[in-house]
């Protein structure tokens, strides 16, 4: 069973889909069916389950990360400066996830590219917490040492993603 449509080729048109359970005519964009620009064909999915997984699990370990980080300022005393960098670390973190998470799920280089871009200064800010505080607790220096493998492995896998899309992308 097929889409029928009636209507002009400009405009939306209405369209009938007796597979999907409807009753009648309903308005359908009119880039029904989908285009090259739509999902691939359901035999082609590209994206990284080991990715996904670990964007997943990065954004709850982030997310337990800022709050320890938050907890030992206030424990520490630090300075405003420290606090400002934390904030503007998790801001960076919270987009970096957002875009390889589309990316990976939507099959799209530009925002996994986005990610993998994001992911430098997320690694520069973790080695800052890590190496270059005046004053670095025990569970500050472990809790870096698990972000900065996150991002290493983040790295490799977004590469792998973004050359198994671009390859694809050439048939």
């Amino acid at each position: 069973m097929g889409l029928r449509t009636r209507g002009s080729p400009l405009g939306p048109r209405l369209a009938h889909r007796p597979e999907a359970g409807s009753a009648g005519w309903g308005w359908v964009p009119a880039a029904w069916p989908p285009t090259a620009l739509g999902p691939p064909p359901a035999g082609r999915r590209l994206s990284s389950v080991s990715l996904e997984i670990l964007f997943f699990l990065n954004g709850w370990y982030s997310a337990t990360y800022f709050l320890l980080e938050l907890f030992t300022f206030l424990y520490k005393a630090n300075l405003i400066l420290d606090l400002v960098m934390l904030f503007l670390y998790l801001g960076i973190e919270i987009t970096r996830i957002f875009f390889g998470t589309k990316g990976n799920l939507c099959q799209r280089m530009m925002p996994l590219g986005i990610s993998l871009a994001l992911t430098f200064p997320s690694a520069m800010m973790a080695s800052y917490y890590l190496l270059l505080q005046t004053y670095v607790l025990r569970l500050e220096a472990v809790m870096g040492t698990i972000l900065l493998l996150f991002c290493a492995l983040e790295v490799i896998l977004e590469v792998l993603t973004l050359s198994t899309f671009s390859s694809m992308d050439s048939f």
